[in-house]
This record gives C-alpha cells, sequence and structure tokens, in this order.
C-alpha cells in the first residue's frame, strides 16, 4: 500500500494508506455517519465534487454488487475510511471494494485517524482539501487545497444531470430514441405519468415511483417549462443533485413557471429549489447533515422519523414570506427546515430521502402521497 496524505485548506494533514493505488485529487470533505450502504454512498450523484469520510469504521466487508448502485457510476472524489476489510463475505458480492473502486480510478484511502477528521469537521466546517500519494509535501498539498474549487456558487447539476431525456424501465435508464416533443407515454401501463428532473437522481427513487404504478420520463435538469407541460405528465418530480441550490438558476426559473400547473414533488436539491422558486434564500450547513440516522419530525403528526440523508445546504424558513407556505418537518438536530407544503397550490418538498436504501425506511409514504395528490388532481382535472 501507498503512503498518502489528506491536507485540507486550514492547514491540518492526515496521514493514510491508499488501497487502489498512486492518487491525486481535490475535493470537498464531508463525513457520513451510516453504519451500512457504502456502495449506495459512492454512486449517489449528491456527492458529486466531494471526498467521502465514512465514520464507521470498518469498510469493504459486504464487498460490491451490481444491484445496489444509485447511478451509472461512482460519484465521489474519494473514499476515505478507517479499516478497509479485503476479502468481501456477501453471497451478493461479485468484487472487492477495491477492484471496485480501482477500475473507475476513485482514490480509497485507509488507516485514516477518521474520528479525528471527523471530529474537526464537525469543529471547524466541511472544507476543501488536497489528497495524493505523490505529492507527499504537506505546504504543497494545502495549497492546493486551498486552490481548489468552492462549494458555495458550484453549480454541478450539470456534471451529473442526463443529456437527454430517458424512460426508467427494467430497473435501468432507457434512451427514448427521438426528440421529447415526439416522446409518447406508454400505453396501459403505469396509473400515473411522471416527469422527474435529473439534478443528480438516484435509482431507488426511481424504483420508489415504479412500484406505485407510475411511468417515469427522466428529464435533463435544465429542460424547459414549455417542453415539460407539452408532455402532459400527471405530476412532476424535482430529484436530488450536488452543489449549490442558488447557482442553479435556470433550473429555479423553470420551477417558477411550473408552480400550480402540476403536482410536484421535490428531494433534497429538489426541496431547495423549490424554496428558491417561492422566493426564499438558501445557506451553508456548516457541516452538513449526512447520514441514516438524522431524526425528523413531522410537525403535522408528531411522529419522530429516522431519515437518511446527504446534503449541504438548507432553506432558510424566515426568508419565506408567502402565507401559503406552512413548515412540515423540522431536524431535531439543529432544527432546520426538512419539509415544506403549499396550501394553495399541489405542491410538497422534504430535504432528506424517503427513498433510503438500504434504509431507514420511515418516510417512504412521502411516495404514497405524491400519488394520491397526483389522484386528487386528476379527479378535478376530469370533473
Amino acid at each position: 500500500m501507498n503512503k498518502a496524505l489528506l491536507a485540507l485548506e486550514d492547514g491540518k494533514v492526515f496521514e493514510g494508506r491508499s488501497f487502489t493505488g498512486d492518487c491525486e485529487t481535490v475535493g470537498e470533505v464531508v463525513f457520513n455517519t451510516s453504519m451500512a450502504g457504502y456502495q449506495e454512498i459512492l454512486t449517489d450523484p449528491s456527492y458529486c465534487g466531494q471526498m467521502v469520510t465514512m465514520t464507521y469504521p470498518l469498510i469493504g466487508n459486504y464487498g460490491i454488487n451490481p444491484d445496489d448502485v444509485e447511478s451509472e457510476k461512482i460519484q465521489v472524489k474519494a473514499l476515505l475510511i478507517r479499516e478497509y476489510h479485503e476479502i468481501p463475505s456477501n453471497w451478493r458480492a461479485d468484487c472487492s471494494l477495491a477492484s471496485y473502486l480501482r477500475a473507475a480510478g476513485i482514490p480509497g484511502i485507509e488507516g485514516l485517524d477518521t474520528r479525528a477528521l471527523t471530529r474537526h469537521i464537525r469543529l471547524k466546517g466541511a472544507m476543501k482539501a488536497a489528497l495524493s500519494t505523490m505529492d507527499l509535501c504537506p505546504d504543497s498539498l494545502i495549497e492546493k487545497a486551498k486552490s481548489a474549487p468552492d462549494m458555495q456558487g458550484l453549480d454541478l447539476v450539470k456534471e451529473v444531470s442526463c443529456k437527454e431525456p430517458r424512460v426508467w424501465e427494467a430497473d435501468r435508464l432507457v434512451p427514448i430514441n427521438c426528440s421529447l416533443s415526439d416522446f409518447r407515454w406508454p400505453e396501459n401501463r403505469g396509473c400515473f405519468k411522471v416527469a422527474a428532473f435529473d439534478f443528480g437522481i438516484k435509482y431507488n427513487i426511481l424504483r420508489s415511483l415504479e412500484r406505485r404504478g407510475c411511468d417515469v420520463l427522466v428529464i435533463p435538469g435544465a429542460t424547459g417549462q414549455e417542453e415539460i407541460l407539452k408532455l402532459e405528465p400527471d405530476g412532476i418530480f424535482l430529484s436530488n443533485g450536488p452543489g449549490d441550490p442558488s447557482a442553479v438558476t435556470y433550473a429555479v426559473d423553470n420551477i417558477k413557471r411550473l408552480l400550480g400547473k402540476k403536482p410536484i414533488f421535490g428531494i433534497c436539491l429538489g426541496h431547495q429549489l423549490i424554496g428558491l422558486a417561492l422566493g426564499g434564500r438558501t445557506f451553508k450547513l456548516k457541516f452538513g447533515h449526512r447520514g441514516g440516522n438524522q431524526p425528523v419530525k413531522n410537525l403535522i403528526t408528531g411522529r419522530i422519523e429516522i431519515t437518511a440523508q446527504n446534503h449541504g445546504f438548507c432553506v432558510e424558513m424566515s426568508s419565506l414570506n408567502n402565507p401559503g407556505i406552512e413548515l412540515t418537518h423540522i431536524n431535531l438536530n439543529d432544527g432546520t427546515v426538512e419539509g415544506l407544503v403549499h396550501k394553495e397550490i399541489p405542491l410538497f418538498s422534504v430535504q432528506y430521502h424517503p427513498e433510503a436504501s438500504p434504509g431507514p425506511h420511515d418516510s417512504a409514504y412521502l411516495f404514497d402521497r405524491f400519488i394520491e395528490m397526483m389522484e386528487l388532481q386528476r379527479g378535478r382535472k376530469n370533473n
């Protein structure tokens, strides 16, 4: 194994070992508190531009399988862990974590003091870093970290969004092989037609919609509202994604024009974009919410839900002055906004991930709520 250095922009340096070969990269360092699901984390497009530190110490023990991916490729800049388990023990695994990372050219670093790194981020905030096995000069790496792109003001949707429309079919995305204006929905298949904006959409969102009888057309994040309305979908879904929501101005402009036209459900970045479209503001959290154990209170029912989350930005509730907007969910760790609903138009959103894979599944009911919203809207249209 090759010696590796991780240098943060504030001058803090951590030493580890690469279990994937020589490497050098820069990105924002964040941590995830999930005890399982590293394959889903690696392939979550919301992590584009970030190096992920796993707080759970033993990673790699159940290997990699072809079924648990959340996108077409690994999205993280690097995986930072305490101890790598080389030999997977899982009947579903078809390769090791190291070989999976190596094939994609993504660094895997073990031997890091991940507790110290996580504590440093909690105290100082998520920050830019440089990782290398080739440049082992701390001062040089610190300068590279400082020169890396800042997450604030960065539009990463353009990096992860699909270039052409695709349909979700047989557990994969299939090109439509025609222009959007020529697209026709499948006949006699799904109960509802959903146009899903791809800002970095996760596969399990598509699976969750499909299981509830939806035909899903995944469209590029910059698709115009006129093109979408011509498709006559029953509902519009706004996906998760990476980067600063305030930089995705084209999406905000489109959402503004879609408000009230069709039922809309937004998750994570989609939720933040809705907040901006409603006239609000977003801000960057100190170290973000990332993990499968975030407690959220549903203010409508009073129930507490354990949720999976992955976001570094948040909607500022005080900036939403529209009396038609209601706060529906809050994070119990820091009181930040976790969900919104509009009282006058068919629109709701949450900051967390109800499609969470491998879990928890406390919030899966939100997809049923979207179905109910489309049913109600269809009933009004028919009457």
